[in-house]
C-alpha cells in the first residue's frame, strides 16, 4: 500500500511542478507534513545531498525519500511516480505541438507558464533559506533576535559568496571544489 501512495504523491509532484527540481520543494514540505515520511530538517539534507550528486534534483529526492520511506522499491516507485506525468505529457506535447507551433495561443500559453515557474522557484528559495539559516524553534523558546539565526550557516554562506564572486583566484574554481569544502566545513563545525 505504501508503494502505491509513494507512486501517488509524486506522480502528483511531478504532474504540477513546473520549473525544474527546486520546484518540487513546496510539494515535499506538503508531503513531509501530511504523510511522516521525513522531517524538514531531513529535507534539508536531501537538498544538500540531491544538489552536490549527479542528477536532477528532483529525481534525487523522490529517489532518497522512496528509499527512506519503503527501501529500494519505494525509491524505484517514488522515481517513476515523479517522472511519469513529464513523459506522457512530453508525449502528447510533442504531438500536439508539430501540429500547433504557430498558434499564438499555445505560445501565449507556454509564455504565461514562466511566471508560474518563477513563483515555485521562489517560494522553494524561501523554504531553502528558511531551514538553512533561520532557527524558528530557538527564537520561540526564547523570544531572542539573535537566536533567530544560525550564525554558522550564514558565516559559511557569506565566506561561500566572498570566494565565489569577489576574490578573483577562486573565482573560476569548479563548483565542486566549494561544495566539498562546505562538506567538510559543515563536518568540521557540526552544522
Amino acid at each position: 500500500m505504501i508503494l502505491l501512495r509513494l507512486f501517488w504523491e509524486f506522480f502528483k509532484t511531478g504532474l504540477f511542478a513546473v520549473g525544474g527540481g527546486m520546484a518540487t520543494l513546496p510539494f515535499l514540505y506538503d508531503m513531509s507534513a501530511r504523510t511522516g515520511w521525513f522531517t524538514a530538517a531531513q529535507l534539508a539534507d536531501m537538498i544538500a545531498v540531491s544538489e552536490s550528486t549527479p542528477g536532477p534534483i528532483g529525481v534525487n529526492m523522490a529517489t532518497y525519500v522512496g528509499f527512506t520511506a519503503a527501501g529500494i522499491p519505494g525509491a524505484v516507485t517514488a522515481t517513476l511516480g515523479l517522472v511519469t506525468p513529464e513523459i506522457l505529457i512530453i508525449l502528447v506535447v510533442a504531438r500536439v505541438l508539430a501540429a500547433f507551433r504557430q498558434n499564438k495561443y499555445v505560445d501565449a500559453a507556454f509564455y504565461g507558464l514562466r511566471p508560474c515557474s518563477l513563483g515555485l522557484i521562489a517560494a522553494a528559495g524561501m523554504l531553502v533559506v528558511k531551514v538553512t539559516l533561520l532557527d524558528l524553534d530557538a527564537f520561540a523558546a526564547t523570544g531572542a533576535f539573535l537566536s533567530l539565526f544560525k550564525w554558522k550557516a550564514i558565516l559559511l554562506t557569506a565566506v561561500l559568496l566572498v570566494f565565489t564572486r569577489l576574490v578573483k583566484q577562486t573565482k573560476k574554481l569548479h563548483p565542486i571544489f566549494f561544495i566539498l569544502a562546505s562538506a567538510l566545513a559543515g563536518i568540521v563545525f557540526s552544522f
